[in-house]
């Protein structure tokens, strides 16, 4: 996975929460961190760990086509 900065971060927690249609307390038990780390992450104020990206890229491969873009954009692994 690239380098990806804080904003971009925040912005791909928030697109993803977004698109699962979940709010920041069911996103944070859905990938078992605290809602208090979601916040963060999406506040730009920190990063998730490796643990949490690969579940997150997990949960848009989920996604179909609704998730191709974002992985096409934030993880190098995207489908072709």
């Amino acid at each position: 996975m690239a380098a990806i900065e804080k904003t971009e971060l925040a912005e791909l927690i928030r697109e993803t929460r977004m698109r699962l249609k979940l709010s920041q307390v069911k996103f944070a038990e859905k990938l078992g961190v605290s809602f208090h780390s979601v916040n963060r992450w999406e506040n730009g104020r920190t990063r998730p760990l490796p643990l949490a990206m690969k579940q997150i890229e997990t949960l848009l491969y989920s996604l179909g086509d609704r998730g191709e873009d974002l992985l096409a954009r934030y993880f190098s692994s995207g489908r072709s």
